[in-house]
């Protein structure tokens, strides 16, 4: 291997030592995806602390699009260190908040007046829409969808599907959610085309207007234009397009979580952009920050002008800090050569997982849209029956071998792909050679 370079077993001794005192230092529910302890990182590479060079597939779960380390952040952030750290932006005004404010009310889709406010995590930013939402249109019902993931705050936390990995003993939650099936295409009716599929499912939109909550009392309705944890699923335009029409015509708030799919990772800055749709507020994080804590609503001005003075804030949202980040990562990240580049990765990953796919039975999917890929791992090709046992037990054999990846899927049975943008081709090969392996590693044992 050219790239993964393993003097030690993994985790190695210095591995073995630190996951030891995160066992009796941090809280057991704190979960951890591998037992990579980082000593750096750049670009699409991490060292671990006892020297092992590892490849990143996961990304931070996304957060990290323009590689580890790069080097116009890490510039800007030690420029703006030799100035000041932070202020408070309900204290004072920040300048480095409005200049992000204004790249992000022109980098959002939508020709019309726009307002941002920043806040530090996508959960706070997806609370932050929804209370404004509420604010605006002074309604309280808000409508999500089966497999999302919006955040573990209480709002956030309610919003999230997949119970017993989320939500489990932390109830009671937000009253007023309706939460309905979202279309998936590869789980959708057996021996129904895509396109009946996809009819279906608007049709069961418009049925859950009758039998589960009055169009007329919808705040927002939120979504995720590609669901991340819930396995990369994107939503058909048709389906985007009608929510849009519902939107419209009863004044409800359209909200794209743009989180994980955000941020160029599809090939475009907003994965909503693919289908045409323009979203009265979009949320922002992850990767607009380089690493940086630092998240964003994005929306309609008389929408964001809403709540009361004092309403909305929060002491650390828009650190310059986290704002000079972001503003060199989203030039970055919306750029066309970038976002070529999002395409190419996104290529070579799509093509070689098509060719996985006719070789190992234990697949049953790949999907995603530009460089967000999914691999979903099954018992029975025709049953679709979830094998989340098979999952982790190449996740773990992977990351053995140096390659750094991540779960995913309702099911906990799909390996998602988000490797910094900036990998190479040789490292991106490599990765997917390593992962192959240990696909076929765990078919050979099912035979």
């Amino acid at each position: 291997m050219a790239f993964i370079q393993l003097k030690t077993s993994l985790p190695g001794p210095k591995g073995l030592a630190a996951l030891e005192r995160r066992k009796n230092l941090l809280p057991a529910g704190l979960a951890k995806s591998t037992d990579v302890v980082v000593e750096r990182a750049e670009g699409a590479l991490v060292w671990d602390v006892d020297g092992n060079q590892l490849i990143d597939f996961a990304g931070g779960i996304g957060m990290i699009n323009v590689g580890h380390r790069n080097e116009q952040v890490v510039g800007a952030i030690k420029k703006q260190l030799d100035k000041y750290i932070h202020t408070c932006s309900l204290v004072t005004t920040i300048e480095p908040y409005l200049d992000l404010a204004e790249l992000l009310n022109s980098v959002t889709p939508g020709d019309f007046p726009k307002k941002t406010l920043l806040a530090c995590s996508g959960s706070e930013a997806v609370e932050n829409a929804i209370n404004i939402a509420k604010y605006y249109t002074k309604r309280n019902a808000v409508l999500c969808f089966e497999a999302a993931y919006h955040g573990r705050t209480l709002l956030t936390l309610s919003l999230t599907s997949k119970y017993a990995l989320f939500k489990k003993g932390f109830g009671t939650y937000v009253p007023d959610i309706y939460r309905i099936p979202a279309p998936n295409v590869y789980r959708g009716i057996p021996g129904m085309s895509e396109a009946a599929y996809e009819k279906y499912c608007i049709q069961k939109l418009e049925e859950a207007f009758i039998t589960q909550v009055d169009p007329d009392s919808l705040a927002a309705i939120i979504i995720e234009p590609v669901m991340g944890e819930g396995g990369f699923i994107p939503i058909p335009a048709s389906y985007l397009h009608k929510l849009r029409q519902v939107c419209d015509k009863h004044g409800i708030v359209f909200i794209a979580d743009e989180i994980q799919c955000g941020a160029g990772r599809t090939g475009k800055m907003y994965a909503c952009e693919h289908s045409g749709v323009i979203p009265d507020m979009v949320v922002s994080a992850k990767s607009i920050g380089a690493g940086m804590p630092i998240s964003a609503v994005t929306g309609k001005a008389k929408m964001m002008d809403a709540p009361h003075l004092g309403g909305v804030g929060g002491t650390y949202g828009g650190s310059p800090i986290a704002c000079v980040a972001a503003i060199e990562a989203i030039k970055i990240l919306q750029s066309e050569s970038f976002l070529q580049r999002v395409n190419e990765v996104g290529e070579i990953i799509r093509i070689t997982m098509e060719g996985w796919k006719t070789k190992y039975s234990l697949i049953g999917d790949v999907r995603g849209i530009g460089a967000m890929r999914l691999v979903e791992f099954v018992k029975d090709r025709d049953t679709k029956e979830p094998d989340a046992e098979a999952t982790l037990e190449i996740i773990k054999d992977a990351v053995a071998h140096g390659l750094i990846m991540i779960r995913a899927g309702l099911f906990s049975n799909c390996i998602r792909l988000l490797p910094p943008i900036v990998i190479t081709n040789q490292q991106l090969v490599e990765g997917l050679q390593v992962l192959e392996a240990a696909i076929a590693s765990a078919q050979e044992k099912r035979k």
